[in-house]
């Protein structure tokens, strides 16, 4: 008897070891998911149904007065003014979540996976709200929406090869103009509205066209993978 509750006491013991092991296991993991850059990553996501409120919310049917200012004879609503706010403000903590996982260490498998997603739901989230209100017209939208999901086929191929795909320069042109198109947008193309010049439509072709010029590099890059089966 003894022996057997001595045995039954180290099984018990051994247990417990255990479920303190993998609970100690599961809190360093979530630590090191949920660091610094992968909370901005994730607080730039919460950002995007915030930016989907604050833009399509019905104030009209509330009895709410949304401000309008006028700037030179063109009107430049609250509504846009917060909404871009919002938005910088997502585009800031995209630049420093990167910077602060290369420069501390802290690149992480969850982070890799969820920046880039971040980055593509809020651009793409902009760019069908405003085609939703016709603001801007549906085509490039189109193009660019088409070309993320080549893209991301891409990546999947060539992840699924070993590879990694960087980055080039014509994407990272492509994001850059992605953001200043979308503040025009929210700005109404303020200040160059005043002089009758439509930039905002200009880098809206031109993030475009320099989207699909990008996604065709891509796809150049991994072709031969693609089609090896073929």
């Amino acid at each position: 008897m003894k022996g057997g509750g001595a045995s039954g006491f180290c099984t018990d013991s051994m247990h417990i070891s255990n479920v303190v092991i993998y609970c100690s296991s599961d809190k360093g993991v979530l630590r090191e998911i949920m660091n610094l850059p992968n909370k901005l990553t994730m607080f730039r996501i919460i950002l995007i149904p915030v930016i989907i409120l604050v833009y399509l919310f019905p104030y009209a049917s509330f009895g709410i007065e949304v401000t309008v200012f006028h700037i030179a004879g063109i009107e430049l609503s609250l509504i846009n003014l917060i909404a871009l706010l919002i938005y910088v403000v997502a585009a800031v903590t995209d630049a420093l979540d990167g910077h602060i996982a290369r420069s501390r260490n802290m690149i992480t498998t969850f982070g890799k996976f969820a920046d880039p997603i971040a980055d593509k739901l809020l651009t793409t989230t902009m760019f069908l709200l405003f085609a939703a209100r016709g603001i801007i017209p549906v085509v490039p939208v189109i193009i660019m929406v088409a070309r993320d999901t080549v893209v991301d086929g891409c990546r999947m191929v060539a992840s699924s090869n070993g590879k990694v795909v960087a980055a080039g320069m014509m994407g990272k042109l492509k994001t850059v103009l992605q953001m200043i198109t979308i503040a025009l947008v929210l700005l109404n193309n303020l200040p160059f509205e005043i002089l009758r010049l439509p930039v905002s439509e200009i880098m809206l072709w031109f993030a475009a066209f320099v989207s699909l010029a990008s996604g065709i590099q891509y796809f150049n890059q991994m072709k031969d993978d693609i089609f090896e089966s073929i």
